[in-house]
């Protein structure tokens, strides 16, 4: 019988490119993601993905008509219409609005990477940064060059102008770094972000609901559930997040001490700029958001209550989904017992 490996004369077999050697890839040829797009074309979904995101992040304000709240510092007398139209609402009495409709844009775009799972993650959280930063720039520029041109000249609108654009950079970074934990790939770092976005988001639903609906519109029981939203968001995030292994103890701990924290400075920040006698006395304002933050991060604030409620979600979760693992690992190992005695 002839045997194959001694007939010289077939011509031999193409066995197509190296996967270890670089250099015997075909001339031309793409790189392409599993899902089978290119690096180019993820990072383009990204990109628009981002723009998405912080559009949706701002709905609640454009969807009033975004004419700029009235301002004690406008050159003329003016009515609410007669306002110019802005993608932010700028004003002291909406700082913390502000923080939210930023953030949570940013947030949202972090979340649906998270959900999306791409092939590259790293070019593909730069491209939903880009657009996400594409529109709150642009936003930005925009609002503050309307806000810039209706202000009465003087030292006033000066300094009300330098705080309200540095508020709104910080509330931009705060987005990034939301985009960027809850886009991570670790789990752990991701319940961290969600601790860190827990009270700005129900703030911007709170913003949303009484945008649309009115102040005296909303019923108490929705508008009291916002104070417990946060501390429901943390408990599930702590509970997705599991104690093992126990470094992620770390992540309770600070998730906890940010459910304590950010309302707490949420409300100080809008007692004391929602107060017209001391804006602009640096002094007194110090003192007055030391005073405010004592007293709610002290036992008459709430705090306690909040964190109750998120240890007793996060540590029942926790042991539920603990239970259900320890399950599916000895159903697993049963059924491949079984198949190796059969």
């Amino acid at each position: 019988m002839e045997d194959p490996a001694q007939d010289t004369t077939r011509p031999p077999q193409d066995t197509g490119t190296s996967v270890t050697d670089p250099a015997s890839r075909r001339r031309g040829r793409t790189d392409r993601t599993p899902a089978g797009r290119t690096p180019a074309a993820e990072t383009g979904i990204a990109v628009l993905l981002g723009i998405a995101a912080a559009l949706v992040g701002l709905a609640p304000w454009l969807a009033t008509g975004a004419r700029l709240p009235l301002q004690n510092l406008w050159a003329s007398d003016a009515l609410p219409a007669d306002m110019p139209l802005t993608f932010l609402p700028l004003s002291q009495y909406r700082g913390t609005t502000i923080v939210a409709l930023l953030t949570v844009g940013a947030a949202a775009a972090g979340l649906a990477l998270r959900v999306w799972k791409p092939g590259r993650r790293g070019l593909t959280t730069a491209g939903a940064l880009s657009g996400v930063l594409l529109v709150h720039t642009g936003a930005t520029i925009q609002s503050f060059s309307a806000l810039d041109s209706g202000l009465a000249p003087g030292s006033s609108s000066a300094l009300y102008f330098a705080g309200l654009l540095g508020g709104t950079i910080a509330a931009i970074a705060a987005g990034v770094l939301a985009l960027l934990m809850l886009a991570a790939r670790s789990r752990a770092v991701a319940a961290l972000g969600v601790g860190f976005m827990a009270a700005p988001f129900a703030s911007w639903l709170a913003a949303a609901t009484t945008f649309m609906a009115g102040a005296d519109a909303v019923p108490a029981p929705i508008s009291m559930a916002w104070r417990w939203l946060p501390a429901v968001l943390v408990g599930v995030a702590l509970a997705w997040c599991g104690f093992r292994p126990l470094v992620r103890l770390l992540v309770w701990a600070a998730d906890v001490a940010l459910l304590w924290l950010v309302p707490a400075l949420f409300t100080s920040v809008n007692y004391v700029l929602g107060t017209r006698v001391h804006l602009g006395d640096f002094q007194e304002m110090a003192m007055l958001s030391r005073q405010i933050l004592a007293a709610t991060l002290g036992p008459a604030g709430g705090a306690g209550p909040s964190i109750l409620v998120a240890l007793g979600i996060g540590t029942a979760g926790a042991v539920l989904l603990s239970i259900r693992d320890r399950k599916n690992v000895r159903q697993a190992s049963s059924e491949a017992g079984g198949g190796r005695t059969a």
